[in-house]
């Protein structure tokens, strides 16, 4: 049963990943990827709180730890799409953006989910 909330998840968090970058493409023209950016901030920040929360959860609830860490953050982040967009910039002489990319990705990464556990810790 639990392949079935991990898919489940993973069919809404791909969606909302399709979706989001979608949007930011369309209103943001830098070099940038800034879609990618939030995408794996925003996850980083939600698995840090649901980290937290899904630690003093009953067992009962390991469905929605399915559904919502390994389902919905699994397919919505994306390291892959970060590693193809690193190496793109590189390819096009935007070093320096792929630099800030990778960097600031990295760092504001783990402030997001350390502030996710942090919240999560004040609940």
């Amino acid at each position: 049963m639990e392949y079935v909330f991990v898919g489940l998840g993973g069919v809404f968090g791909a969606l909302s990943r399709y979706g989001l970058s979608k949007w930011v493409g369309q209103r943001w023209r830098g070099d940038f990827p800034l879609a990618t950016f939030l995408i794996n901030i925003t996850g980083s920040f939600v698995m840090g709180l649901l980290y937290v929360l899904f630690s003093r959860a009953s067992a009962e609830l390991v469905f929605l730890k399915h559904l919502t860490t390994t389902g919905f953050l699994g397919a919505y982040t994306t390291y892959s799409t970060f590693s193809y967009e690193i190496i793109g910039l590189i390819e096009d002489g935007e070093k320096s953006t792929a630099v800030k990319y990778f960097l600031t990705s990295i760092i504001v990464g783990l402030v997001s989910a350390y502030a996710g556990i942090v919240l999560a810790g004040q609940l």
